[in-house]
């Protein structure tokens, strides 16, 4: 295994040399090229007084210029601090100032709102991707230019930081969490073997590089000799064309993104044959909506789980074992798993009870920068690691999600979990996609709403809905209101953003 992650591209280039390591925007680029950029960057960073342990973050979307960033930090021995590039300038600064990063790669419609950031915060440079870049700043190709390959790599410990990525901060500011290299190559190792990625493997990707879900992705297929075909944002038509253009085996996606493509009309016109299997994880999809997946797509959906905390995945299903749609799989190997009553972490529950999902083992961070207090509060003195997800765990080891328990519905006393309610609604045939939020109310606290989005060519009748849903759920779940919309608020990786949905 690999001791650090400026190790991953020097032992591809060694191994896999010219062929093809990413497609990105109709450039292809070989193992060793991506090799070659990324020594270049590292010898850069150093030039302009970055060293060991500094903070680089990386605020912009995906590119094949975000990867070479990326790596070359890390060969330097830096620490990255990937930013999601939803983010406005303001919340980008916070994370950069808590962190106390010192360089910045953005692009060139980013870089105004951060132009005077080094007046408030540690950054001293601020590097542009591209061929120019405004006053007091670096372009990114002329950094290339003047620099040469043949880096030295920096000697790091494989339990140094490697990483401090934020969480989304729906409560208060975003914390960062700490990750080392051994976390983040034990997931991308162990995700490696669960779903038998290997260099036989192309893989079709726009989940974002900064979210830990593609970082894996990234860091998986660049490690084990797979080509990704990598897209700045996700597109239907151009998703679809990538898989049969390429002859993909592999498609990672969230639920949303699958649900699209469901809905596209022209999904029968593409040659989806090379496909061996697909991945889909950030939020719970409901079992009737992949099983359309897996019959459209004509292979495995497997379903997998993570967090920021763990630098990836905590859990996902065999890719030639028992599969359970509905289910995020078993713990990865070398990682343990369980389910503990809420609010008593050390009374763990029987089979088929809720309660909360805890994890333990060496991909679990170090603890959130420069907060003791959140750190205490989500890691256990025995290292197990709070999730703040609701599941239960059946006589087989299989883990399936209730909710989020910062989702949770409460009316007239009763609990109801949005997850379980978006399950059904998924299963009519008028319902392309759905997302179920909680309105106030004066009487009950909370009420239930459905927000759904019409499948293509079909018109939802809100009473119709209500009515299957009476069908199929205890009285106190079913909804009080259908609301048809157009679209869903979504994050950048294509999560359902339900705190947004009474904005709608």
């Amino acid at each position: 295994m690999f001791r650090s992650l400026g190790e991953i591209l020097p032992q591809a280039a060694r191994r896999f040399g010219g062929k093809t390591a990413l497609v990105f925007e109709g450039r292809n680029l070989a193992f060793d090229e991506l090799n070659d950029l990324s020594d270049r960057i590292a010898a850069a960073l150093v030039a302009q007084g970055i060293t060991l342990g500094d903070r680089v973050t990386l605020y912009a979307p995906n590119s094949w210029e975000w990867i070479v960033a990326y790596h070359g930090v890390l060969k330097m021995g830096g620490v990255v601090n990937p930013l999601n590039m939803m983010l406005t300038p303001a919340e980008a600064e916070y994370a950069m100032k808590d962190c106390g990063a010192r360089a910045v790669f953005t692009t060139s419609d980013k870089a105004a709102g951060i132009a005077d950031i080094g007046r408030r915060t540690a950054v001293q440079r601020i590097i542009v991707f591209g061929t120019a870049a405004p006053d007091g700043m670096l372009a990114f190709d002329d950094l290339l230019r003047r620099h040469q390959g043949n880096f030295r790599l920096a000697e790091v410990d494989p339990d140094t930081l490697s990483t401090i990525g934020y969480t989304s901060g729906t409560t208060g500011h975003p914390k960062g969490a700490m990750l080392s290299h051994r976390a983040i190559l034990m997931n991308v190792a162990l995700t490696a073997v669960m779903h038998v990625r290997t260099a036989a493997d192309t893989i079709v990707s726009a989940l974002p590089c900064a979210h830990v879900y593609g970082n894996v992705v990234m860091n998986g297929a660049l490690a084990y000799g797979s080509t990704l075909v990598l897209h700045k944002a996700f597109n239907e038509q151009a998703v679809l064309e990538s898989i049969q253009q390429h002859r993909a085996t592999m498609l990672e996606g969230v639920p949303t993104m699958y649900m699209y493509l469901l809905n596209n009309k022209d999904l029968g016109r593409y040659d989806l044959s090379s496909l061996t299997r697909c991945t889909v994880g950030g939020q719970t999809m409901p079992v009737a909506k992949m099983q359309q997946v897996e019959q459209a797509f004509g292979c495995p959906l497997i379903e997998l789980w993570g967090m920021t905390e763990l630098g990836g995945l905590g859990t996902t299903h065999t890719a030639y074992g028992p599969h359970k749609l509905g289910s995020i799989g078993v713990p990865l190997p070398h990682v343990e798993a369980r389910i503990t009553k809420v609010g008593a972490p050390a009374v763990a529950l029987p089979a088929g009870e809720v309660g909360e999902l805890m994890i333990r083992g060496p991909i679990v961070m170090k603890g959130y920068y420069r907060r003791e207090d959140a750190t205490r509060e989500t890691i256990e003195p025995d290292g197990w690691l709070h999730t703040g997800d609701l599941a239960s765990m059946d006589d087989e080891g299989f883990i399936f999600i209730v909710d989020r328990a910062k989702d949770m519905i409460i009316t007239g006393g009763y609990n109801i979990y949005p997850a379980e309610v978006e399950r059904v609604v998924a299963q009519h045939s008028a319902v392309a996609m759905v997302a179920v939020g909680g309105v106030p109310d004066e009487m009950k606290g909370e009420l239930a709403v459905a927000y759904v989005v019409p499948a293509q060519g079909q018109t939802v009748n809100p009473e119709e809905i209500i009515g299957f849903c009476r069908q199929h759920l205890a009285a106190y779940k079913v909804p009080r209101a259908v609301r048809v919309v157009a679209d869903l608020p979504k994050t950048s990786t294509g999560k359902i953003m339900r705190r947004q949905l009474k904005n709608l």
